[in-house]
């Protein structure tokens, strides 16, 4: 097995590793670290950053960079809430699908097919229509529309796992399914559910901005979303408030969902048989 591609992914998965520990410190610290309540009006409307207010302020005076800062904790939240939801419904379909089969993996995998094949963030914006804005309303949907691909790499790698000779001869020997789960097949998948709860919170933290951004999240949640979208509405982008209070939370986004997907990639080198074997 060839380390090339572990190599050349781990200085991006070490810097996905920092991004994530920044964030991490943010929001554990968020009341240490902001120098202002994000809710209370601290100075002038439409201030530049300065003395006092790093990113200036919102239209009604609020401290930008203190709303980033505890924005954070509801973006990794959301992101962890909802990687280890979809992922675990995911795992828990896909050994289901793979391990027995017959019709109930043929009930699993079209309902998989059929949330597939529909637009990502089209059906995220009409479910957060139907179902609410409140926080957990946004992390089931998101679980909802991630889970499907999950299940289908998780079933895919539990058939190729059942085929191995090993694992024939322990069932050929009396061994049970719940044996052969807990102790062979959970741990060779287990960087592949790691990989795609890394996906899933990157996707996630897109997602939640995204519906915020379109005023589809709830508006008294502090969120890097519902900050561009209170700067869209109150038309920061035809004046140069654009530069500290779009770009900033713009950045956050990208960041934390790199961050993510960096060390989904290194861990893709474990989970993906093609990336692991021999050259």
């Amino acid at each position: 097995m060839t380390c090339d591609n572990r190599k050349k992914q781990l200085p991006p998965a070490l810097i996905g590793a920092v991004i994530l520990g920044f964030f991490f410190i943010a929001a554990i610290f968020a009341p240490n670290l902001a120098p202002h309540n994000p809710h209370q009006i601290v100075g002038a409307p439409f201030s530049p950053p300065g003395a006092g207010h790093l990113l200036g302020t919102n239209d009604i005076g609020q401290d930008i960079f203190s709303g980033l800062i505890y924005g954070s904790r509801l973006s990794l939240s959301l992101a962890v809430l909802t990687a280890a939801l979809s992922t675990a419904v995911g795992a828990l379909l896909g050994l289901i699908a793979g391990f027995l089969g017959k019709s109930i993996e043929s009930v699993i995998m079209r309902c998989a097919d059929f949330i597939l094949v529909l637009p990502f963030l089209p059906l995220a914006i009409l479910l957060a229509a139907m179902w609410g804005q409140g926080f957990f309303q946004i992390v089931l949907i998101i679980s909802l529309i991630n889970w499907p691909a999950t299940a289908r790499i998780v079933r895919a790698q539990v058939l190729k796992i059942k085929a191995k000779g090993y694992i024939l001869n322990l069932q050929a020997i009396g061994a049970g399914t719940g044996y052969l789960l807990r102790k062979h097949i959970l741990s060779e998948i287990l960087p592949l559910l790691i990989y795609r709860a890394m996906l899933s919170a990157s996707y996630a933290v897109l997602t939640e901005a995204s519906l915020s951004f379109l005023g589809l999240g709830n508006p008294l949640l502090n969120s890097w979303g519902s900050i561009l979208f209170y700067a869209q509405a109150r038309n920061a982008i035809l004046t140069s408030a654009w530069l500290w209070w779009i770009l900033p939370p713009g950045l956050c986004i990208a960041l934390l969902s790199a961050g993510f997907l960096f060390i989904g990639l290194y861990m893709e080198t474990y989970a993906n048989p093609r990336i692991m074997r021999v050259q």
